[in-house]
């Protein structure tokens, strides 16, 4: 297995593969931006799949997407399956989320990013075919504290006494989805405070486990796709992740059996979702939020960005502010 850890061989990716990444991420966003508060994710999307795919096609690796914008009949670029890079170098999985947050990006509103996610290739888990992910997310305190089997209430429990922490400073985010009242009835009846998100569960993952953070876990029923993608996040921050695929009905339940894939309250554990610590994952803020900020003019001839780079085998995390002139872009 290729390794995406530092090594002078030119079969293995240095760290500058990332600063590579980061350049899709930022195009994407920049892209994105025209669409911003105008009521139209699909043309925000449309920009930001356009604009990342074209930056991949120069980086030396060669990436098969995992985790994309859907089958080929209904993504024409950025496809489950499809190729990308030059084809020299690594060998790699991609999660790619051009916009995670399209209706927070298409209302102004703020935490939409967009995220590349790359690890050895098959080390991703391929979740695409059932949609739904319960997950739980913790910083490095939860690690054989919590576990997703157990009521929100004993995890709360659990991880203000890991943390040295009253109850009552907790706070847990949760999507704010009507499957999610009694989840967060009970988190408020464990004496916790709530973070309610409109979108966005890859930033509210990250940021309930990177040090420092307002928010301690995160909690509740997302998109599958992210949850894989964020695990390479979590694999740089020591945090805890585990996952449940949740299928909507029947026939998407069979269609993960057929995919092998595990569903009946099987627990996923970070190693089953994305295999080992060769990890990178790269967001840039599309709108601002707590892990970054978003895109902004700076007079006429500046395009401000701001990223972050997050390593699984170095365990780091590095912010990266980038000044684009606005001519290139125009």
């Amino acid at each position: 297995m290729v390794s995406l850890t530092a090594d002078m061989s030119p079969l293995h990716p240095d760290r500058n593969l990332a600063l590579e990444l980061v350049r899709a991420t930022e195009a994407a966003a920049i892209r994105s931006v025209p669409f911003i508060g105008r009521g139209a994710k699909e043309l925000a999307d449309g920009a930001a799949v356009d604009a990342m795919r074209a930056f991949l096609t120069t980086v030396n690796f060669d990436g098969v997407i995992v985790i994309g914008e859907g089958e080929k009949d209904n993504a024409p670029m950025l496809y489950n399956g499809e190729h990308v890079g030059t084809g020299r170098g690594p060998q790699c999985d991609i999660a790619v989320d051009p916009i995670d947050g399209t209706t927070l990006t298409a209302e102004g509103r703020n935490n939409a990013l967009s995220v590349l996610a790359v690890a050895d290739r098959g080390a991703m888990l391929d979740a695409s075919s059932v949609f739904y992910m319960d997950k739980i997310v913790t910083g490095p305190a939860g690690v054989g504290v919590v576990d997703i089997r157990l009521p929100v209430g004993e995890n709360i429990r659990r991880l203000a006494k890991a943390l040295d922490k009253p109850i009552d400073e907790l706070v847990v985010s949760v999507l704010n989805r009507p499957r999610h009242a009694q989840l967060i009835d009970d988190i408020r009846a464990a004496g916790a405070g709530t973070r309610l998100m409109s979108d966005g569960d890859v930033a509210g993952g990250i940021n309930a486990a990177r040090y420092n953070a307002r928010t301690d876990m995160c909690i509740g029923i997302g998109g599958s796709p992210e949850g894989v993608a964020t695990t390479c996040a979590i694999k740089a921050l020591g945090g805890h992740i585990q996952g449940r695929l949740w299928a909507r009905d029947d026939e998407e339940k069979q269609k993960g059996i057929d995919a092998g894939l595990r569903l009946d309250d099987y627990v996923y554990e970070a190693d089953e979702l994305v295999k080992g610590t060769n990890t990178i994952f790269v967001a840039t803020g599309v709108t601002n939020g707590e892990l970054v900020s978003g895109v902004r003019r700076s007079g006429p001839d500046y395009i401000i960005t701001e990223s972050v780079v997050l390593r699984g085998a170095s365990g780091t995390l590095r912010r990266i502010t980038s000044e684009h002139l606005a001519s290139k872009w125009l």
